[in-house]
């Protein structure tokens, strides 16, 4: 009996395993997810209704940061300055050409996944700290051009857009509108992490070399992970820019960024709900501890120590990690 032979049970065990554990995650996350579509009959403030759909706006670019981060293990700073350029795209073309906002987020997402392409091939050769840097510094090229370009932009006091469901809708048609999309996303990133090019992604972050000389086309599968995340980002600014009627350069700061990774990293990376558990926990808890004045920032940032230092893989990843071992090893 050949080697091949005696291993295939093995392997097959192992297929299953890891089967199992996706399906765990896919069901732990819709369960998530009908939560959350729950939420609005016990929020009834228009303010805090408000804040629960700026919270699915950071969650969704979270959960595009998400899968170049968490299933890639590339280190990009530069998912709020994809949101911006989805801002700006959709803004520009309703300001100057009339465009309708479902057109709009449409070139949203056309705009950035070519500029994610591009950038991608030309920096995804590097890695760790020089491909942060350069993200970083493309972020602040993007926001200085946007900024600094008063007669397109209005520069820094920004531009007026239309809503997407006009100006007296209640926040609910934009809360169940995020979700959707949510969803469908999550779904994206579930079949595609599923398939060959998921397996692809995945064994760029747990060993690019090996799974070079694999015959993986590592920068390739980067690029295209790059671009895939700064898409589902660029639809994220786009829906966001219609929700609050105004594109501002200051939805594009570094700071913008370091939430949106925070979010995916405290909710946990490589997951799919982790992204939507940090958005809709941080971005809550960012409003509530607000009331502190200028030392919310401070409280924020203390309670971002703990949750790492105690939770390394996450609050939902941490959840999933006990899940599985009290499935798994009884």
């Amino acid at each position: 009996m050949n080697i091949g032979t005696q291993l295939k049970p093995y392997w097959e065990k192992g297929r299953r395993f890891v089967e199992e554990k996706r399906a765990l995650d896919l069901i732990l996350s819709s369960t998530i997810l009908l939560i959350v579509a729950v939420f609005p009959i016990f929020v009834v403030s228009a303010y805090w209704r408000g804040v629960l759909v700026v919270a699915l706006y950071y969650a969704l670019a979270a959960i595009g940061w998400n899968l170049l981060g968490g299933y890639t293990g590339q280190f990009s700073i530069a998912p709020a300055a994809f949101c911006l350029i989805g801002m700006y795209t959709s803004a520009l073309l309703g300001h100057y050409w009339n465009w309708p906002p479902y057109l709009g987020i449409l070139m949203s997402v056309v705009s950035t996944g070519i500029i994610g392409l591009l950038l991608g091939r030309i920096c995804l050769r590097l890695r760790g700290p020089y491909l942060a840097l350069t993200t970083l510094a493309f972020a602040e090229i993007v926001r200085s051009i946007i900024r600094f370009s008063y007669d397109i932009t209005r520069g820094d006091l920004g531009l007026s857009v239309p809503r997407l469901y006009g100006g007296e809708r209640s926040h609910l048609y934009y809360y169940y509108t995020f979700l959707l999309v949510i969803v469908l996303v999550q779904l994206l990133v579930y079949l595609l992490i599923k398939s060959r090019v998921g397996l692809y992604l995945q064994s760029i972050r747990d060993d690019e070399v090996a799974a070079s000389g694999r015959g993986v086309n590592v920068v390739w599968w980067k690029t295209f992970g790059f671009a895939l995340s700064s898409v589902i980002c660029g639809l994220a600014g786009g829906l966001f820019v219609h929700f609050i009627g105004l594109a501002s350069p200051e939805m594009g700061l570094v700071m913008q960024s370091g939430l949106i990774i925070g979010m995916a990293v405290i909710g946990g990376m490589g997951t799919l709900a982790g992204p939507l558990v940090g958005g809709l926990i941080l971005e809550p808890l960012s409003e509530y501890v607000r009331e502190f004045g200028v030392q919310h920032m401070v409280i924020f940032a203390f309670l971002i120590i703990i949750v790492i230092r105690f939770w390394r893989a996450g609050l939902y990843g941490s959840f999933k990690n006990i899940l599985e071992r009290r499935i798994y090893n009884g």
